[in-house]
């Protein structure tokens, strides 16, 4: 192979010990998550539109970046002499982690508009959650590759940091309508996951037994804590009726935690802002 290729293969598939479960690198992680979640909120929860959508942008170029290597990953084949590319469709990022990447660019590229505050309310609701269950139970994310360690923890962590920081930058209008808008958008990503699911595996099965988009494929199994020994115990319609059902239910949970929050910190702004004025 090339020295580009020498240099792209060992740099990005370097192997180390297979992180554990609440190790040093898990708590790390998860510890400078928490702290750049709360330096967010705490000197950009009021920030201008630009500052905002500028932040955003930059989140968004980090988990891109990270994913191009990551797909890379998947599509080397090393044997020892020759570096061979094939892809593997079960790699395509368009997992329920992966909406980020697709809804970030309405953030900072559209103006304010219903839509675009449908996007952020579903960031910070069922993105956030996503985030948050894999920082806090990574049982199928580790391996004993650096790259995709580093990456899966700079991705997930910045779906908790811009998940808390949407709801805080939105925290004046969490009201019912945007709870209702981030579930519609999580229907519309839903859809097309069943759609490419459908038109697609058909096509690249062969290939790629296990592409299962959104893990609500008809076809194919996953290995999502608790779904995994739902499905084969179930109808389909069941299943994906306990699929969505038990996502939404996390996200209101998610949401009402976040209301609560809102409430309160904008009572003790009021308070504050009486006590100054008597």
């Amino acid at each position: 192979m090339s020295t580009f290729e020498s240099l792209l293969y060992h740099g990005l598939t370097a192997r180390m010990e297979a992180p554990g479960l609440y190790g040093a690198w898990h708590i790390v992680s998860i510890l400078l998550t928490v702290a750049l979640t709360v330096c967010m909120v705490r000197f950009f929860r009021d920030a201008k539109d630009s500052t905002m959508r500028t932040l955003v942008f930059v989140g968004w170029i980090l988990m891109v970046l990270f994913e191009i290597g990551k797909q890379l990953i998947g599509a080397m084949e090393y044997d020892g002499t020759t570096l061979t590319w094939s892809y593997y469709w079960h790699w395509f990022p368009f997992q329920f982690c992966s909406t980020p990447m697709y809804t970030f660019p309405f953030v900072f590229l559209m103006k304010d508009c219903k839509f675009r505050r449908a996007i952020m309310a579903y960031i910070a609701t069922f993105s956030l959650f996503a985030g948050i269950i894999v920082m806090i139970l990574p049982t199928t994310v580790f391996g004993t590759r650096i790259f995709t360690n580093v990456q899966t923890m700079v991705h997930h962590g910045l779906q908790v940091v811009f998940g808390v920081y949407m709801a805080s930058y939105n925290r004046h209008h969490l009201g019912k309508r945007f709870f209702a808008w981030c579930m519609m958008v999580f229907g519309g990503f839903s859809a097309v996951a069943m759609i490419l699911n459908l038109t697609l595996y058909p096509i690249v099965k062969e290939n790629s037994p296990d592409f299962n988009l959104f893990y609500i494929s008809p076809f194919v199994n996953n290995d999502l804590p608790v779904l995994s020994a739902i499905y084969p115990k179930v109808p389909y319609p069941v299943y994906l009726i306990i699929y969505i059902g038990g996502f939404t239910l996390v996200a209101a949970i998610v949401y009402a935690i976040e209301k609560g929050i809102a409430a309160l910190m904008l009572r003790k702004h009021k308070r504050a802002k009486d006590h100054i004025s008597h």
